[in-house]
């Protein structure tokens, strides 16, 4: 069957009744009542049978690991016998196929060493049913009778966290009850210092609304928050699955819970008879809401994979009913729990019964960590530079990973080496080149080359070797700097063009540092060239000053890789052509420093390389963003001063928020949303208007500085930035780019 989402868990439900009485169990105190008719405990027949299907289904879909969840009622009821059958039918049918994740959830009243040493044996890890204090375990989880459970549990919890035990401690399940002191169940499950906490909404739908003492709303979302704001002045102790499910989908991460999060379901439960059902919390909404008319003797999981139950929570966005899909927060809470949707007149195409506790919840926990989990790339250019250099170096070594074979690759990477080794002038001089904004250019062609099967490693091998080579020029060094020439020149990266041949001509020629600067021998010859040369085979990158506080910005007409940008580069510019762009350029950043100072500024900031383009100015002469690292700009040489000033103000803005995207997740790429944008006439995705709004507000304020606004320019930035504000796949970085650009919009409009 095509199109399927495999089940990686599955539940297996060992036996069907329980030892305690709990008031809250969505088993044997909610709407479906079949567990009455099922055998108490697994047969041996439905095991093998369960265990024959997972390993026919993880071969079938490639499966890496699967995990199964022994379950009940209460697992321990099963006996140390059924449960031993149990792992050892797992194992064998899962051997070479998957790898098998076994857990247990259980109040683990039955718990003792026969049972942990059965679990030790095959790797079984427990997790534990407790509310918190005494005082808020007593409140549900009692016995028949009404004796406390709280006193066997924690002898439970002790027993596990003991020598030889720890590693099989999973972790403590909490349901929530807002009538508990929220800092006491916090105190109460950290100190039994368990791997996680998972904290769970009690199981309600429209029809049965969970319980609010108060009769407020949001009671469960500031009962969270209580617990949320003491877990973090603790430092966080211990993971919360709930906390960290929001954090990661707030930060455009996915969701680490089925409670909260757009992920499709991938869990099927197997009762003790062998029926195949969807999710157990689906018992809460009415009977016979989890059956699917399978079972594990008649039936293979593809076949369940397939019900429109299951599929229906597998869609993700399209899922969640027409409100949610417009919340800002569907990300974060993904409507909430499928069950807790229901109602009887629409069933499940609701919001969450628990709708306002969520929205409070994420916002609530959004708003007390944005400043931590903003990336500081946004706000530091010096942080945005970093890590942009340490993305050279990333991609860098992994092209080095695919191409550490070959031995001219081999020799280059060891010259790199050698000039790191070389103290502060090496490093400085590698730092250099590696940063060189068309290095970053090369290593992803090169490791697109290398993907395709292509012949990566001669060209990638060159272009080290002079990378190299330039490193050594520039930090002066006494290392053998050998490059490789193809027709007739090589290009040293920051440095320039070397002519060492004939056009045609292929070889190899030794560089080396000398008083005056830089000399090359080959087989016939020694020449100097460099800076002061005056040699005419070298073409020196040109550079260009844009204040006089300013590092020069390099003017790269030579580089091989500066062929980056969606319009062609210039060929090497004359003299007469590079002073005339000079003049352009100086007079462009004069305006752009009386029209829009502060922009100007913000563009100047590490700017480094300017890439001359073919032909005129493009619909508003904007300039262009490539496929290369920080620092680079490609400006239409034929543009004239107000086009370049334009060009130099909206093409760092691009090259900026491409920066930032890089290494800063700004928004989600899990979903299918789409926005109306003021200047397009279909939707776009998040990325588009956020990049539109980006660059035109700088384009707003450069326009109404120049006396040349655009007509209604501002209402439609406004517009755009409110349908951003509302977007669901912004992240919390995303969100404060909003902010900042709604600052720089007040500005312009004061």
């Amino acid at each position: 069957m095509t199109g399927l989402i495999p089940f990686r868990e599955i539940v297996l439900k060992v036996h069907s009744r329980c030892d305690l009485a709990c008031d809250h169990c969505y088993v044997y105190e909610h709407a479906d009542q079949s567990w009455r008719a099922r055998p108490k405990v697994i047969s041996p027949e439905v095991i093998s049978h369960t265990a024959s299907r997972l390993a026919e289904h993880a071969r079938d879909h490639a499966l890496p690991s699967v995990t199964v969840i022994l379950h009940g009622g209460e697992p321990l009821l099963a006996g140390t016998a059924r449960l031993r059958l149990v792992c050892e039918e797992f194992t064998r049918a899962l051997d070479g196929i998957a790898e098998l994740d076994l857990r247990i959830h259980t109040n683990g009243l039955q718990l003792s060493t026969r049972y942990l040493d059965l679990f030790d044996e095959y790797g079984v890890r427990v997790g534990i049913s407790l509310d918190g204090d005494r005082a808020a375990n007593d409140r549900h989880r009692r016995f028949a009778d009404g004796r406390t459970s709280h006193p066997l549990v924690l002898a439970a919890v002790a027993l596990l966290r003991s020598e030889p035990y720890r590693h099989l401690y999973q972790g403590l399940l909490c349901t929530v009850d807002v009538a508990n002191d929220p800092v006491a169940v916090l105190d109460a499950l950290v100190e039994l210092e368990p791997p996680r906490v998972d904290f769970l909404l009690p199981h309600a739908t429209w029809e049965t609304p969970p319980a609010r003492p108060d009769g407020a709303p949001d009671a469960y979302a500031r009962w969270l928050l209580r617990i949320f704001d003491h877990w973090d002045r603790l430092g966080r102790p211990v993971p919360v699955r709930l906390f960290e499910s929001l954090l990661s989908t707030l930060r455009g991460g996915p969701s680490l819970t089925e409670s909260l999060g757009l992920a499709p379901t991938d869990l099927v439960v197997v009762e003790t008879d062998g029926t195949l059902e969807q999710v157990d919390s689906l018992k809460s909404a009415f009977e016979g809401a989890a059956a699917t008319g399978f079972n594990v003797f008649d039936h293979a999981f593809d076949q369940v994979a397939a019900h429109p139950g299951v599929r229906a929570r597998q869609l993700g966005l399209a899922g969640v009913s027409d409100s949610c899909r417009r919340c800002p927060v569907v990300r974060s809470c993904g409507g909430g729990l499928y069950t807790h949707r229901y109602r009887d007149r629409n069933g499940f195409d609701n919001p969450s019964v628990y709708c306002t506790d969520l929205r409070e919840l994420v916002d609530g926990v959004e708003g007390r960590t944005m400043p931590r989990e903003t990336a500081p790339q946004l706000s530091d250019p010096a942080e945005l530079a970093r890590s942009q250099e340490e993305l050279t170096r990333i991609l860098l070594a992994r092209l080095h990973a695919d191409l550490a074979a070959d031995p001219g690759w081999a020799r280059a990477w060891e010259l790199l080496a050698a000039v790191e080794r070389a103290g502060e002038a090496g490093t400085d001089a590698l730092d250099a080149v590696l940063d060189h904004p068309f290095t970053r250019t090369w290593v992803l062609a090169a490791l697109d080359a290398a993907r395709d099967g292509g012949p990566a490693a001669p060209e990638a091998a060159r272009r080290l070797t002079a990378l190299a080579a330039a490193a050594v020029l520039r930090g002066g060094l006494d290392l053998p700097a050998e490059v490789a020439y193809r027709d007739g020149e090589v290009y040293l990266p920051t440095l320039g063009l070397l002519r060492l041949g004939e056009p045609g001509t292929e070889g190899r020629a030794a560089l080396h540092v000398t008083d005056e600067g830089y000399a090359v021998r080959d087989r016939r010859a020694e020449h100097r060239f460099g800076p002061t040369a005056g040699d005419s085979r070298w073409q020196p990158v040109r550079t260009w000053s844009p204040g006089p506080d300013a590092a020069p910005v390099a003017l790269e007409d030579l580089d091989p890789y500066r062929n980056c940008f969606p319009r062609p580069p210039r060929l090497r510019l004359g003299a007469g052509e590079a002073e005339e762009w000079r003049g352009r350029l100086d007079r462009a950043w004069a305006l752009l420093h009386e029209a829009v100072p502060e922009f100007a500024r913000a563009a100047a900031t590490g700017l480094t390389t300017l890439t001359p383009l073919a032909g005129g100015p493009r619909s508003g002469g904007w300039g262009e963003a490539g496929r290369h690292g920080p620092g680079a700009l490609g400006v239409p040489y034929a543009a004239g001063v107000r086009e370049t000033a334009l060009a130099l103000l909206t093409g760092r803005r691009r090259t900026r928020l491409r920066a930032l995207t890089e290494v800063a997740d700004l928004y989600a790429l899990d979903g299918e949303w789409e926005h109306r944008s003021p200047w397009r006439e279909r939707p776009v995705p998040v990325s588009r208007l956020l990049a539109d709004v980006h660059e035109r507000v700088a384009v707003e304020a450069y326009r109404r500085a120049t006396a040349t606004p655009e007509p209604g320019g501002s209402d439609r930035i406004h517009r755009a930035l409110d349908r951003l504000s509302e977007a669901a796949e912004l992240t919390v970085t995303g969100k404060s780019l909003v902010a900042e650009l709604r600052y720089e919009l007040k500005a312009v409009d004061a």
